[in-house]
């Protein structure tokens, strides 16, 4: 078979955990079932915050290219506005340019955000779309009160998300129940076009489950003999502030001292200071930092239970997040609020965890008592290693090589197209 060059758009920053755990991984996989000699080039929005020095840029770009041909697009990245809009012009242009002279086949973005702009290029090219991690994001942005139903900003991605909905060739869906959304929402009948599902699949030899409590790091943290609430994330747009400082304070009311809070987050200082006092949450038990991403699962290991806060929102039903499977694969129970991709589901049918179904101290106090019996119990129920065995099934990297194989593999659905 001849050479296939793949265009993979993104909304991320090279060093963002959402490329190096969201995205790499999936495009390494990708070339293993691609012709001998395709490329994939991959472009990225570069944020201040994750900002590269030149060597640290060439240096990436140098082990991309001489280990897995893949070749990094990266501009800079502005807010939605004006500037957004120029820079995005810019973008367009000038990977419209790279789709002719690299004579590139397929146009495969990450999400519905770079999807909007992998629709455009398809549009102009004429090179065939194929959406990945397809899940909603506008509805998302509105039912988090981030943007209002008659904002330019969900105005305009509501209709490119629809029009890529009609365009695209094909689909890797989060969870098989996204075919239903687009069909209700976005009036567009994909089960043709869906490939079988994949979420937000982990590294499990990253994620290694035997390094968990690593010694160095409890005596350094001061978290010896301690129940640990980890959370890796952000707080606010689509997860919970106050009401996860509020449990917190719940917890610590309930296992007092032996509680303590493990924060792996970009916020500052003093963002962390504010949640806690609106929570009279005492801030000595809270440790907050940032990590980056090769180092989170040591951190994670550290944990006893982690949380995924999301605001309850139809449109979560259709993601993935990835941090549920990195708790699940350093065997932590998971305290979820409802209806959260299939994670929800499986959390209560396993009994891993626990639902948070209100913002109330009453429910706080009955999730700290589910996660205690959890905890008390652990050795005699193997809870741990449970926990680990179904990251294993629900988020090891054997479903996006097969998804991969079906869509790119000798006998895939591109060569069909």
């Amino acid at each position: 078979m001849k050479p296939a060059h793949i265009l993979v758009p993104t909304f991320f920053s090279f060093r963002d955990a959402l490329t190096q755990t969201y995205t790499l991984p999936y495009v390494k996989i990708m070339k293993k079932y691609l012709p001998k000699g395709s490329k994939i080039y991959l472009m990225t929005l570069e944020q201040s915050h994750f900002k590269m020095s030149e060597a640290q840029k060439k240096e990436a770009k140098t082990k991309l290219q001489n280990d897995f041909d893949i070749h990094l697009l990266d501009f800079p990245y502005y807010p939605f506005g004006t500037r957004a809009m120029l820079n995005w012009t810019r973008i367009i242009s000038t990977l419209v340019k790279i789709i002719y002279t690299k004579k590139i086949q397929f146009i495969h973005p990450f999400c519905v955000t770079a999807g909007a702009g992998g629709y455009i290029l398809s549009k102009i090219t004429g090179k065939k779309l194929i959406i990945d991690s397809f899940e909603p994001h506008a509805e998302t942005m509105l039912e988090s009160n981030t943007w209002t139903k008659n904002s330019r900003a969900f105005q305009i991605l509501w209709n490119l998300e629809k029009m890529e909905t009609k365009h695209a060739s094909a689909f890797i869906p989060c969870v098989n129940e996204m075919k239903n959304y687009a069909k209700n929402r976005y009036g567009v009948d994909v089960s043709e076009r869906c490939l079988e599902s994949k979420p937000a699949c982990v590294d499990l030899d990253l994620f290694d489950f035997n390094k968990r409590k690593d010694p160095k790091l409890v005596e350094e943290l001061g978290l010896q003999d301690k129940i640990v609430s980890v959370y890796a994330g952000k707080f606010g747009s689509s997860y919970l502030e106050k009401e996860i400082f509020d449990f917190w304070k719940v917890c610590h009311n309930f296992w007092g001292d032996k509680f303590r809070v493990l924060i792996l987050t970009s916020h500052k200082e003093e963002e962390i200071n504010l949640y806690c006092k609106a929570s009279d949450l005492n801030r000595n038990i809270v440790t907050a930092k940032f990590v980056f991403h090769e180092h989170i699962p040591a951190y994670i290991g550290l944990g006893d239970f982690g949380v995924t806060p999301f605001k309850p929102a139809a449109s979560k039903r259709y993601g993935t997040p990835i941090k549920t499977g990195e708790y699940w694969s350093m065997g932590l129970p998971v305290v979820i609020t409802p209806n959260i991709s299939d994670d929800s589901e499986t959390i209560e049918k396993y009994k891993i965890g626990s639902i948070m179904n209100e913002f109330t101290e009453k429910e706080y106090l009955r999730i700290a008592e589910e996660i205690n019996e959890l905890l008390i119990h652990k050795e005699e129920t193997n809870l741990n290693q449970k926990i680990r065995k179904i990251a294993e099934k629900y988020r090891g990297f054997q479903i996006a090589h097969r998804v991969y194989d079906e869509l790119y593999g000798e006998n895939g659905r591109v060569w069909k197209f």
